[in-house]
C-alpha cells in the first residue's frame, strides 16, 4: 500500500476508532508489561495519529511514534505536540531503527504486522524490532486473529454516524477472510446521500505463532510468548480475538 491511501484514511481512522475505550482496555497490559520489564523508552511502529505513544508520554516515559503516513504524523503532532521525550518519525517496516538497541520496549500494534505483505516481511518487521531493544528488551506485536472468523461471508462490525470535515458521514466497517488471508471492507460516505458511497478494500495476512516464534528466536529473543487478548489469556486459533506476541531479547543478545 502506498503512503498516499493511509493519508488519506486519516480521518475516518480518527473518527472508527473509540479512543477513550480503546486506550482503557489496552492500559493494564502495557502498565503490566512496561512494569516488568524496565521500560523507559518506547518505540511505536506503525503509530497511526500516536494515541499510545502519547498516553505512554503521559505515563512520564519517552516515547517515539513512527508510521508511513505523513498525514498521520502531522496529526499526532498537532494533538500531542512533540518533544525531546515524545518524538514523531516517517519510516515504514523495511527501515531499520537508529540507533539499534536504543528502546526498552518496541510495540507494532492494532492490525499493523499483518499489513506487511508476506510472512517473509513480517519476519524482517520481527528482527527489526528486535534489534531496536536493548538487551533483556521486549518486543510486543498485535494482529487480528482471522481463525475465528468463518471462510466467506463478511461480518460487519461497526455502523458509525460521525462529523467527519465538517460533514454528517456514515462508515461501515466489515471483515472476511478468504483462505489464509483477511479483507477490511469500509464504506464511506455522506450520511444523507447512500449513492454517494465509496468503497475501499484491505487485504491482509493471518497470523499465525508458527510464523513469529521462528523469526523472533532468530532475532535473539530467548522467550516467547503469545496472547489472545490484553488480559493475557493463552492464545486459542479458534476463539481469541487477537493473536499477541511478546518476545523478550536475550539479557547476552549481540544480535
Amino acid at each position: 500500500m502506498s503512503n498516499n491511501r493511509f493519508d488519506d484514511l486519516t480521518d475516518i481512522y480518527e473518527a472508527m476508532i473509540d479512543w477513550p475505550k480503546r486506550l482503557a482496555n489496552d492500559e493494564p497490559f502495557f502498565r503490566r508489561l512496561f512494569g516488568e520489564n524496565g521500560v523507559r523508552k518506547v518505540l511505536d511502529l506503525a503509530c497511526g495519529t500516536g494515541r499510545h505513544a502519547a498516553m505512554f508520554h503521559g505515563w512520564g516515559l519517552e516515547a517515539m511514534g513512527v508510521d508511513i503516513s505523513a498525514n498521520m504524523l502531522d496529526r499526532a503532532r498537532k494533538q500531542f505536540g512533540e518533544s525531546d521525550r515524545l518524538k514523531w518519525k516517517l519510516g515504514n517496516f523495511d527501515q531499520p531503527i537508529k540507533p539499534a538497541g536504543s528502546f526498552d520496549a518496541a510495540l507494532c500494534l492494532g492490525n499493523s504486522p499483518a499489513l506487511a505483505g508476506s510472512i517473509e516481511a513480517v519476519g524482517r518487521l520481527v528482527g527489526n524490532l528486535l534489534a531496536a531493544v536493548r538487551p533483556g528488551g521486549v518486543v510486543m506485536m498485535q494482529a487480528m486473529n482471522i481463525w475465528k472468523l468463518p471462510d466467506g461471508p463478511c461480518v460487519w462490525q461497526k455502523i458509525i454516524r460521525k462529523n467527519v470535515q465538517g460533514t454528517e458521514a456514515m462508515i461501515l466497517k466489515g471483515v472476511h477472510r478468504c483462505g489464509d488471508r483477511g479483507f477490511v471492507e469500509l464504506l464511506v460516505g455522506p450520511a444523507d446521500d447512500p449513492a454517494a458511497f465509496k468503497t475501499d478494500s484491505f487485504q491482509f495476512l493471518g497470523l499465525r505463532p508458527d510464523d513469529l516464534q521462528p523469526a523472533a528466536i532468530n532475532g535473539g529473543a530467548d522467550e516467547v510468548n503469545f496472547y489472545g487478548n490484553h488480559k493475557f489469556q493463552p492464545y486459542e486459533a479458534q476463539n481469541s480475538p487477537d493473536l499477541i506476541m511478546v518476545a523478550r531479547k536475550s539479557p547476552a543478545s549481540i544480535k
